[in-house]
């Protein structure tokens, strides 16, 4: 889940990392009055989950309230990337002398957090690396020791920071570790750290990435969520505890267990079919669960046959497969549909299913051939 900058940065300020003065507005009359509150130079930014903002207009400098009023109202008309803007953030303009990049994201490989650092802040870190990897500065960071106060000054060090900036910029990189730990992130990123011409350290941008698995912790930020970004199936997914991700084939997917999916899709494709979705209906395939997932499923125009894959470890195959006869006569549709059980019970689940006349798989394989048949008009009873 990414939060817009705004959010970030009050996010950021909760632990002492110095922001701009700025309130958001929805409407060109509340930046004006804002602009006002502030100053005669604000930024006029939009808060939209994208990048590019600067690049299509979505960034502006306004030197007066009116001239704040009118440039609100231009970028509250815009789509950036498709998606529209409904909220501006105006904040007190910073006079810039230098950018810093500072950010935290997980390395994998590593199984630890990384804090990076770069002197040529202001642009996308992925440009930096690619094209001055030398300047970027990275220390792995111990989740049970946090970050220690010698690696911010390796950082600062490294990226030649003034020597009267380190303690202002040690208390900066702490912060955002404690805010990258503390909301359970996945990235939390500074771009740009300024440094103003009165000599001041100013994080004027930010943003965060949470970890959705972990939002059950955190509510307040949950509630952050814009579902301006996210595909209505997948909204509709969450309400029943369904991981649902869109795609653009035409062979749903209804599978427990996010593993299995993922093989799901493979296969699916190695035999010359598309997938529809990722869904992971987790690990107990209930007649309601399974009702809501077909509904969703079939709100996708694209979509001509359905895939289940289901291994009944702790839920019986018979069990399932009443779950399903019954999803079916709930939800109503003539969509062909091709069944793989496997596990507990699964051969009386298969014959409950033939005997409805659904057609049944044994194997994976067989089960995505015949999905892809049924798809291409070419399957034979």
């Amino acid at each position: 889940m990414k939060l817009h900058e705004y959010q970030s940065k009050r996010f950021f300020a909760k632990y002492g990392i110095p922001i701009p003065k700025g309130r958001v507005a929805a409407n060109a009359e509340e930046a004006k009055h804002i602009a006002q509150e502030l100053g005669d130079r604000v930024v006029i930014k939009a808060q939209v989950l994208v990048g590019g903002r600067g690049k299509a207009g979505g960034i502006r400098l306004a030197k007066s309230p009116e001239e704040a009023e009118e440039l609100a109202a231009q970028i509250l008309s815009m789509k950036i990337k498709e998606l529209p803007v409904r909220k501006v953030l105006i904040d007190e303009a910073a006079s810039i002398d230098k950018e810093i990049y500072l950010g935290i994201t997980n390395d994998r490989s590593a199984r630890k957090p990384v804090m990076m650092a770069s002197s040529a802040g202001g642009v996308e870190i992925e440009d930096v690396a690619r094209d001055a990897p030398e300047k970027i500065v990275k220390v792995y960071i111990d989740p049970l020791l946090g970050l220690r106060d010698y690696q911010a000054r390796d950082i600062a060090a490294g990226i030649d920071l003034p020597r009267d900036h380190w303690r202002i910029f040690g208390q900066i990189a702490n912060g955002l570790w404690q805010a990258y730990r503390e909301s359970d992130a996945t990235l939390a990123e500074i771009n740009p750290l300024v440094i103003t011409s009165e000599d001041q350290l100013l994080a004027v941008d930010g943003k965060m990435v949470l970890d959705d698995n972990a939002l059950f912790r955190h509510p307040d930020l949950a509630e952050m969520r814009d579902l301006d970004v996210e595909d209505p199936s997948e909204i509709e997914a969450r309400k029943y505890g369904l991981v649902f991700i869109k795609l653009d084939g035409d062979i749903g997917c209804m599978v427990n267990g996010a593993g299995l999916a993922m093989t799901t899709m493979d296969i699916i494709k190695l035999f010359g079919g598309s997938p529809a979705n990722f869904l992971d209906i987790g690990g107990g395939a209930s007649a309601e669960k399974v009702t809501a997932a077909l509904r969703i499923i079939l709100t996708d125009p694209n979509v001509k046959t359905v895939l289940f894959n289901i291994f009944g470890g702790i839920t019986r195959g018979d069990e399932v497969a009443r779950g399903i006869l019954a999803a079916m006569n709930e939800v109503q549709t003539r969509m062909p549909m091709v069944i793989r059980l496997v596990g507990t019970n699964a051969e009386e689940g298969r014959q409950i299913l033939s005997d409805a006349d659904m057609i049944t798989a044994e194997t994976l394989t067989d089960a995505a051939k015949k999905a892809i048949a049924v798809t291409k008009g070419d399957y034979v009873q």
